[in-house]
């Protein structure tokens, strides 16, 4: 997976990088894969994380929700006798995959392929020009379905909320009004008047775009509640002892899964000045660190690494809680399904 724009990195806006899988060695440190392990992997991607899970001798489940990943994937299928099973699906719904006996592990690497950056004709790079699409599952509502049809108030809050633009007003009511006279097709359609609006100063590390379609990919793909809903399906399937670990690339992404591990570490509730009222069970221990990020060695022979943070929890034996995804306080947004062609 790939940095995404907000974390810092300009890798994910543009242009190709070698697939280096992040953090392998804390990753692998903190799954501990062995001989007789079942690892699921939910971002398969170009098989990084598997590959090496493989090698300690576990087995592995692992999904993804693109279908070309799939495919690609497949050669490696063949070539582990049974001891890989891919299969094409969201990581949202990883408990549908799982065996009635539960996982060892569980691994998240959150964000974009670089396969996928790499595609023009995928939309996610404006320095590619290529369709305003943006799906990672080549179905369902497309960047420019979002663009061209959502109004003004909707397109400044995916824009504040899920890329951290503070230019989100003035950029949201420029494509209202170039909307009207053409709608947007490309990526660089959207990217230009951008650039013609929030133009880049000198001091600026990352193109004036990035945020932008940072949270348009976001917002297409339903990122964060896809990682809320696999961090509570994790939950559920994970057996005493199992482990889960999950690499972020921005700020939004690593808030939800410190709440979530903070949340499930289990604590009183009820005021500190009246007597206890409930205690709470942890479904999660701690593994190591609260979190790790990329060494500078690793940053300088991975840019994308830079802004990466892992956060692991080893799964107690209480019964898993309720999966309230009031936990993460996410804004009210849009609706996906009424902005689709």
């Amino acid at each position: 997976m790939v940095a995404n724009p907000g974390g810092g990195s300009t890798d994910a806006g543009g242009g190709p990088v070698r697939h280096i899988p992040v953090l392998l060695d804390e990753v692998l440190a903190a799954l501990a894969p062995a001989p007789g392990k079942l690892i699921l992997d939910g971002t398969f991607g170009a098989g990084g994380y598997s590959s090496a899970i493989l090698a300690a001798g576990a087995e592995v489940i692992a999904l993804d929700r693109d279908p070309t990943a799939i495919t690609a994937g497949q050669a490696m299928v063949a070539a582990h006798g049974g001891r890989l099973r891919l299969v094409h699906s969201q990581f949202s719904h990883l408990a549908d995959h799982a065996p009635q006996g539960g996982l060892d592990g569980v691994v998240l690497d959150i964000g974009v392929s670089s396969m996928q950056i790499d595609e023009a004709e995928r939309g996610f790079s404006f320095q590619k020009n290529g369709p305003l699409d943006m799906r990672m599952s080549a179905e369902g509502v497309s960047a420019a379905d979002v663009v061209n049809r959502a109004k003004v108030a909707d397109l400044i809050r995916i824009f504040h909320f899920l890329g951290e633009e503070s230019q989100a007003p003035r950029i949201a009511h420029a494509i209202e009004k170039r909307r009207e006279e053409k709608p947007f097709e490309t990526t660089r359609d959207l990217a230009g008047l951008i650039e013609l609006v929030t133009p880049r100063k000198m001091k600026d590390k990352i193109h004036p775009a990035t945020r932008v379609f940072q949270a348009l990919r976001v917002f297409v793909n339903d990122e964060l509640g896809e990682l809320a809903q696999a961090l509570f399906a994790a939950e559920t399937v994970l057996k005493p002892g199992g482990r889960l670990v999950v690499v972020t690339f921005h700020s939004l992404e690593d808030r939800i899964v410190k709440k979530f591990f903070s949340d499930r570490a289990g604590k009183a509730s009820g005021s500190r000045h009246l007597p206890v009222a409930h205690e709470r069970a942890a479904t999660f221990a701690a593994i190591g660190k609260p979190m790790v990020s990329a060494s500078e060695a690793e940053a300088e022979v991975n840019p994308r690494a830079r802004s990466a943070k892992l956060r692991a929890g080893l799964r107690t034996d209480a019964a898993a809680e309720a999966a309230d995804m009031s936990l993460f306080g996410f804004p009210n947004l849009a609706s996906l399904g009424k902005l689709g062609g």
